[in-house]
């Protein structure tokens, strides 16, 4: 489990880094959008990585990596204007952004995200290694449709875990992405590295 966490929070480093880096650009302009607005995005960049990864081609530049990690920072924008609307305290966009305050924030996202996975692996294992980056994808894209129908709803839900777990749940999938991705180019780096390169 060491592993893991070190190799989530390098993941998670990355993610915030961009966050932050657009946060500076663009100030705090997701604030502006409503629960569905996030949901869609999601959708959207889920979609796109799950035509990347079928087509094997992308036009436009970005790739499935770079999907994966708006991902991540779209489902802690979500927590974070979930937490605001229980309390209360929806905020307008704001031009000068504090950083560091933030960072704080996403850091506390991360930080209760992060014990949720503790508990599945304690109850689970590590069952997501044994899994491939195709299933993950399409369960992003199963907890996204899920989401969907609860906002059409009204948020109501009878048997099924509300908005917040179902973020929670993708975020972790796509970070369980990003890993697995990385643990491949560290693979193919590595046959490449021995004699004879490729050839071995």
């Amino acid at each position: 489990m060491e592993k893991t966490k070190e190799q989530y929070y390098s993941v998670i480093d990355a993610c915030k880094s961009v966050f932050l880096k657009k946060a500076r650009d663009y100030g705090t302009s997701w604030k502006i959008m409503r629960m569905p607005s996030i949901t869609d995005q999601i959708l959207i960049k889920a979609e796109r990585i799950r035509s990347l990864q079928e087509k094997g081609q992308s036009k436009v530049g970005e790739g499935i990596e770079e999907e994966f990690m708006a991902i991540v920072n779209y489902c802690v924008i979500a927590l974070m204007q979930l937490k605001r609307i229980r309390q209360g305290q929806l905020q307008l966009p704001e031009a000068n952004v504090d950083l560091k305050a933030l960072e704080a924030e996403y850091e506390q996202v991360i930080q209760e995200v992060y014990a949720v996975l503790e508990r599945k692996n304690h109850d689970y294992g590590e069952a997501w290694r044994k899994m491939r980056i195709s299933s993950m994808t399409d369960l992003i894209l199963m907890k996204v449709y899920r989401l969907k129908q609860i906002e059409d709803h009204a948020g109501e839900t009878i048997a099924s875990e509300g908005p917040e777990g179902n973020y929670t749940d993708m975020l972790n999938y796509a970070v369980f992405c990003l890993i697995k991705m990385q643990e491949e180019r560290q693979a193919q780096g590595a046959v490449k590295r021995r004699p004879g390169g490729e050839h071995t």
